[in-house]
């Protein structure tokens, strides 16, 4: 089988053995109008009262909003302009006018959104005539309002949130980190942000960040009247003559043969402009509305139905395509840490009842994984990078990491939306660990800084047929092998054993 996978910025063709098993993501179950399901959703709530009961005419209200930064890619037309422009309008016809409403948004830990960012927040027409406040969370803000505490640890929000007749979360069920109550804990506090850890990002057991938000969500909802809407998003899919792929078979043997290939042969530059000027598009499937992590874990479901792919046994090698941006916005060109983050925080976590690959499997990652960190935006990045070179421990991490969070200069470019919080290196960083854990390897294939491979502890190599070749061998004889179409990264649902 001949088989397109992206690698970054180049579309390499896999020769793939015919036993292998290709995973792409079932086709998309769209609704015709967005607006319309999220005003049904707050009026028709899972559990408790409508948003009727809950606003207070002539109040105040907050509407938390995350940054688009699941799925990978994201496209610039998003339903969730459409279900927050549709909140606004039901606020209003229930007496909260525009110029009584804050837009917060909860970035957690990522580089704090810029004007670029805001304005995507609402389509046009609904960004003219919101007359309201816009404000992006600040972790590091001394006005934090204590809120009690979780498991030892102090819950700490944004004033917006409890300075406020009404709280009203809109987002989109895409893990049990992302959307709904974990909206809450990306406008809370850095201690809160950086212990938000999961095994698996699509189950609660064993997901302290859904503990915490939901525990955030219990406190806040004795201080404000709240209620969240979230939305099942499909996967993202191109438009144009390339619509199909990954989903349909046409278009992936078009792909094989199409001048699209061609574009591994331009300069990188030219590369990611020409993909990013692709047309994409991301639908919703429906809509929910209740308590927010009722709203939450109830379109999680849904979207694990309709997106998942099942999988009968773990696989003992696993091919993971890799995009050439990071999962976080502003989005930006991938560094050694952020396609481990992408490959085995992201793409590994998404995954229920088993982890898809045997115990001591190989995990190989489509990525040349060149020593790039953006200058200015990744100087963290390039910081737990260098850390890591000196070959520490994940306890012996916990010392810079400690230094790193109290960095003046590095605290004052978050704050000034010049880069990341200097601790997300350490979470993306700690989000590989239930994969590693269980991985016996992980091999990127293509790769361009052997050294840079070796740092954080993977296997070089050349291309993909050495490294099918070790994955055989580490098998010990012939490798049961898995080829992830992505992005999108999709669901994964592993069959128990028997």
């Amino acid at each position: 089988m001949r088989i397109p996978m992206m690698s970054g910025s180049r579309v390499v063709v896999v020769n793939a053995p015919e036993d292998a098993v290709v995973l792409r993501p079932p086709l998309p179950q769209e609704i015709a109008d967005v607006a319309a399901a999220v005003r049904d959703s707050l009026r028709f709530p899972l559990s408790g009262g409508p948003l009727e009961a809950l606003a207070t005419r002539g109040g105040t209200a907050t509407l938390v909003v995350e940054p688009a930064a699941l799925p990978l890619p994201g496209a610039p037309a998003d339903p969730r302009q459409a279900a927050l422009g549709a909140t606004i309008g039901e606020l209003e016809r229930l007496g909260i006018p525009s110029r009584r409403q804050t837009i917060l948004v909860a970035g957690g830990l990522s580089r704090r959104a810029g004007t670029r960012e805001l304005e995507s927040l609402l389509s046009p027409t609904s960004a003219r005539a919101f007359r309201g406040r816009v404000d992006v969370h600040d972790v590091e803000s001394e006005e934090l309002v204590p809120l009690g505490d979780a498991g030892g640890v102090g819950l700490r929000v944004n004033p917006l949130l409890v300075e406020t007749d009404l709280v009203v979360t809109v987002t989109a069920a895409e893990t049990v980190l992302h959307g709904g109550p974990g909206a809450l804990v990306g406008a809370s506090a850095p201690e809160l942000l950086r212990g938000a850890r999961a095994d698996s990002l699509l189950e609660t057991t064993a997901a302290r960040g859904w503990q915490t938000g939901v525990a955030l969500e219990r406190a806040l909802a004795t201080r404000v009247a709240l209620i969240g809407t979230s939305l099942v998003l499909n996967p993202p899919r191109l438009t144009g003559h390339m619509r199909g792929y990954p989903y349909e078979d046409d278009a992936i043997e078009q792909l094989v043969t199409s001048p699209v290939r061609s574009l591994s042969l331009l300069p990188s530059s030219l590369r990611r402009r020409l993909l990013q000027g692709l047309a994409r598009e991301v639908t919703a499937a429906s809509a929910f509305a209740g308590p927010p992590s009722v709203a939450h874990a109830e379109a999680l479901l849904r979207s694990i139905a309709h997106r998942s792919v099942h999988v009968d046994e773990p696989f003992d090698a696993l091919v993971i395509a890799m995009p050439w941006k990071h999962h976080h916005q502003p989005r930006e060109r991938l560094n050694p840490i952020t396609v481990a983050a992408v490959a085995l925080g992201l793409a590994l976590r998404l995954w229920r009842d088993r982890f898809p690959l045997k115990e001591g499997g190989t995990a190989i990652v489509l990525h040349r994984l060149s020593r790039h960190f953006e200058h200015g935006t990744q100087d963290p990045y390039r910081a737990l990078f260098h850390e890591l070179r000196e070959g520490r421990t994940p306890f012996e991490l916990q010392a810079p990491e400690q230094a790193a969070a109290t960095e003046p200069r590095a605290l004052d470019a978050y704050r000034s939306g010049r880069a990341c919080h200097p601790l997300l290196p350490y979470a993306d960083w700690a989000s590989c660990r239930p994969a590693l854990d269980r991985l016996g390897a992980v091999v990127v294939a293509g790769c361009r800084d052997h050294q840079a491979a070796r740092t954080l502890g993977f296997v070089p190599t050349h291309g993909l047929a050495p490294a099918l070749e070790m994955a055989h061998g580490r098998a010990g004889g012939r490798a049961r092998l898995g080829l992830l179409l992505a992005p999108p990264y999709f669901p994964l649902q592993v069959a128990t054993a028997r």
